[in-house]
């Protein structure tokens, strides 16, 4: 829930792409705005579907959370209401939870819950909001299941849909801002956090934080009256697994079975940034991708996964939300305030395993996409895990589904100037459409930073006014710094002895070379070269 790091000094480091690499584009995406008369916004919310209709549940009706305790999470911005949605009628139908209990009510009301449909079942677990009967902001802990069909039936027909609804308590499902997702028969629910009282960014006592740093494995049986939980051994990783707010997507691995990436999150346990690896989840264990960077789409936002069978390559699709970097004219803009973005942009996994991020040549509209979700057709050819079966579309335009909600900001940075005025939730829907890959003529343009080994990075001490430049050595070698000025003259150079295998890091004073306030720093081994543009501002 904290979005940004307070720094001394404000510092935005600009990647240097270099001689920019683009790849023609395996598939095509194209989004087409569309409205329905009185469907508000909302962001962050749990969603099912049943013959083409959605059911939307909980999330928040305003923008980006206030930073101010008294206005942060208010019940004003619950959504208490269940929402229905056509989308090819453009129809809107709601109905109010008070008829259901209490404590149902109060759990489908909240933010960031864990969410999953099973055939005609959605089950959503945890989720911050506000209980009445705590009197207090809280992570619920409980699993509420619903039966998707006559839910959507009952609210349309303006009848009783309370025995729909089951809930169950367990401690292990007290998380919000985590993922829930299957990999075959096996639930998987995914980093998170438990929060307790009222959000406050200056951390006085007002609340307590507790990351999972875990990935939770169960199974449910559900015979439609009793809802039976078994828990399986979870993954435990306080350094790795120390993620919530982000994108854990399905996905079809290299050996063809069911798995799932873990794709950034936040916040780092030394840094208040975010992770920039991945973490990909199979049936049995799961494994720290340290040899990819992921520069663009940190925050949860709408995604899509396509799998292409005929060059077992995993296609991840990621539409804007909130972002260490960012574009600017063929330049990777690194911002730690950790702005919103209007970045479109894909990982691929090829068919050895290996993971490269670029960058498409559309973007969102504004900066749109934090907390929505992709809402896929139905009928569009798909694995039993939800991932869309590339090969399989073949005409040339296809509407595989649909982009609601989330935050709209006005800005890249709003948090510390926010009154609740700089954003809003978005209430309006975007056509996802896929074109055939044969006939698709653009370029997407490869991140070179994504997949290079020495991973160089610079961030700012907020104490002394030192750079610290980091970077990784697969062998043991004698590594070259640079800094020029803008106008590429040589500061300074030297040669930094014996690196070591693994990361190594240098600390550089800023203000003996910020003179100018912008220059380049340059790490130079026999392999590999990575440069990086720095603009400082006092």
């Amino acid at each position: 829930m904290k979005l940004i790091g307070i720094f001394i000094k404000t510092i935005f480091i600009l990647l240097i792409l270099g001689t920019t690499f683009a790849q023609t584009a395996p598939f095509n995406i194209a989004i087409e705005p569309m409205n329905i008369a009185s469907l508000g916004g909302l962001q962050s919310y749990a969603f099912g579907q049943d013959n083409g209709k959605w059911l939307l549940v909980g999330g928040r009706l305003d923008g980006l959370h206030r930073r101010q305790p008294w206005a942060s999470f208010d019940i004003a911005g619950h959504n208490n209401q269940l929402i229905v949605v056509d989308p090819v009628t453009m129809q809107k139908w709601s109905a109010p939870l008070t008829t259901l209990p209490t404590s149902i009510q109060e759990q489908l009301s909240s933010t960031n819950m864990n969410f999953y449909q099973e055939g005609d079942y959605l089950y959503c677990v945890g989720g911050y909001g506000y209980s009445v009967t705590l009197a207090d902001h809280t992570t619920f802990p409980n699993l509420t299941a619903i039966k998707v069909s006559d839910v959507i039936n009952a609210v349309i027909s303006n009848s009783s849909f309370t025995n729909y609804f089951r809930q169950i308590t367990d401690t292990e499902f007290q998380v919000t801002g985590g993922r829930l997702k299957k990999i075959n028969n096996v639930y998987h629910l995914l980093g998170g956090q438990k929060f307790l009282g009222r959000y406050n960014p200056m951390n006085n006592p007002t609340f307590t934080q507790e990351y999972t740093n875990e990935i939770r494995r169960f199974t449910i049986s559900d015979n439609g009256i009793n809802v039976t939980i078994n828990h399986l051994m979870p993954f435990t990783d306080v350094t790795n697994l120390h993620r919530r707010d982000y994108n854990a997507e399905p996905q079809i691995l290299p050996n063809g079975n069911e798995g799932i990436t873990m794709f950034s999150g936040v916040f780092q346990q030394t840094a208040d940034l975010p992770f920039l690896n991945s973490v990909t989840v199979d049936s049995n264990n799961y494994t720290v991708n340290n040899s990819f960077q992921q520069f663009y789409n940190h925050y949860h936002c709408a995604v899509v996964p396509l799998y292409s069978s005929s060059n077992n390559e995993m296609h991840t699709v990621f539409f804007g939300g909130i972002a260490q970097y960012y574009d600017s004219s063929g330049v990777l803009v690194q911002d730690n305030d950790v702005p919103f973005v209007k970045t479109i942009a894909r990982v691929t996994r090829d068919s050895n395993g290996n993971m490269a991020e670029y960058k498409l040549p559309i973007e969102m509209p504004t900066y749109l996409g934090a907390g929505s979700e992709f809402i896929p057709i139905k009928t569009i050819p798909h694995y039993s895990n939800e991932v869309l079966k590339l090969d399989e579309i073949t005409t040339d335009s296809t509407l595989i589904g649909y982009i609601f909600g989330g935050i709209n900001s006005t800005d890249k940075n709003i948090f510390w100037i926010n009154d609740g005025t700089q954003s809003t939730a978005n209430s309006q829907i975007f056509k996802v459409y896929l074109t055939n890959q044969t006939l698709s003529t653009s370029t997407h343009d490869l991140n070179e930073q994504s997949n290079g080994t020495l991973q160089m990075t610079v961030y700012p001490n907020p104490n002394n006014g030192i750079l610290n430049v980091e970077y990784q050595l697969k062998e043991i070698e004698n590594v070259r710094l640079k800094i020029f000025d803008l106008k590429g003259r040589l500061i300074e150079s030297k040669v930094l002895n014996n690196q070591i295998v693994g990361k190594n890091s240098y600390q550089q004073n800023v203000d003996k070379i910020t003179q100018n306030n912008i220059f380049f720093i340059s790490i130079e081994t026999p392999y590999e070269t990575a440069t990086q543009k720095i603009i400082v501002n006092e």
